[in-house]
């Protein structure tokens, strides 16, 4: 009886598995990730992988010796995040081979997102790749399938219209802010976190005319740079809760494991404003803003499904865009599976351990 073929794997959940209280406790923000790298540096049988964790998805992709060890990998996974198997089973997505290979396709190139056609998710997906690269995780068969799935991106974009119009995560916030206010002139809004997200949600905001945009960040150097090249304000971090009643709109996308915005400081917030409502836009995973402040009589919460809900209205616009790009993808990950599939028997476990 022969032994088994390794295989190519992607394990994970995203937004079409799980919903987003479930996403919250899968996710691998901060130090989680660097000890779940730990964790699969131990995994026996586990010859290559990188980790994709977003706001809407984590997602493990790798070369294992045998389906075993893809098994050891997923009770680590459970083990991690305190899961019951089963209960992680009923939501998880598990691809092989070249079914793997095209969903990390359609991945970069932003049609498995929850706003469809974003670009974000190409940054992030590089970035991963990177990471992985960096420590040394990766090999023949992990290289090419990242490095041809971003050519695949840039092909797609190129020659198809699924990138057109304002379709990133910051652009649907800032469109909600637009339905909600009408005119953005005499709109406050407090922009909490610096990076990517941040920086391309004040970005939004400050070209659809936002009266005054202020910037807040754990990091205040990174908050007063994005402040200047706007020519924004910005807030130092500590001071957050006693400045929030000044703001109509407060859009959060920090890194912070647990939430900045508190009912308590909401509530706070809204005593001395009692009249005026205060709008909060939740776009980090974990979530930045504690659930229950929604429940403040003139508080308005919207998180990253309800801006996937209102990034739905348009999705027509571009179905057949879609449809096509899936074809073009599915052409590519062929072509690239018969690339990859000689390289599959590459040899023995290459990850440090």
């Amino acid at each position: 009886m022969s032994d088994p073929a390794p295989t190519l794997f992607l394990l994970g959940a995203s937004h079409h598995t799980a919903p987003l209280e479930l996403r919250e406790k899968l996710s691998l923000a901060g130090e989680k990730l660097e000890a779940f790298r730990a964790d699969l540096r131990a995994v026996a049988g586990l010859q290559e992988y990188a980790v994709l964790n977003t706001c809407n998805r984590v997602e493990i992709y790798g070369v294992a010796a045998d389906p075993a060890a893809v098994a050891r990998l997923e009770a680590s996974f459970c083990a991690r995040h305190q899961m019951d198997p089963a209960a992680f089973a009923r939501c998880r997505l598990q691809l092989h081979d070249r079914p793997a290979v095209q969903h990390l396709l359609e991945v970069a190139a932003g049609i498995d997102s929850q706003v469809v056609g974003e670009t974000e998710i190409l940054g992030q997906v590089k970035d991963a790749y990177a990471a992985a690269q960096a420590q040394g995780t990766t090999g023949p068969v992990l290289n090419r399938m990242f490095q041809k799935s971003f050519q695949a991106a840039k092909h797609v974009r190129t020659h198809t219209a699924i990138g057109e119009g304002q379709i990133s995560v910051a652009s649907v916030a800032v469109d909600l802010a637009l339905k909600i206010f009408g005119d953005l002139r005499p709109c406050r809004v407090l922009v909490l976190g610096a990076g990517d997200i941040g920086e391309k949600t004040a970005k939004a905001f400050k070209s659809r005319g936002a009266g005054r945009t202020t910037v807040a960040s754990r990091n205040f150097e990174h908050a007063n740079a994005l402040a200047q090249a706007l020519e924004a304000a910005a807030l130092p971090f500590e001071r957050v809760p006693e400045g929030l009643a000044e703001f109509d709109v407060a859009v959060c996308s920090t890194a912070a494991p647990e939430p900045v915005i508190t009912r308590a400081m909401a509530a706070a917030a809204m005593r001395r404003r009692p009249n005026q409502p205060l709008f909060f836009i939740d776009l980090a995973m974990p979530r930045n803003i504690a659930p229950d402040v929604a429940d403040l009589a003139n508080v308005f919460l919207y998180n990253l499904d309800d801006l996937a809900k209102i990034a739905d209205e348009n999705l027509a616009l571009r179905r057949a865009e879609t449809d096509q790009v899936r074809q073009m993808l599915a052409a590519k990950s062929e072509a690239l599976w018969v690339q990859l599939a000689p390289r599959m028997n590459g040899g023995a476990d290459s990850i440090p351990r």
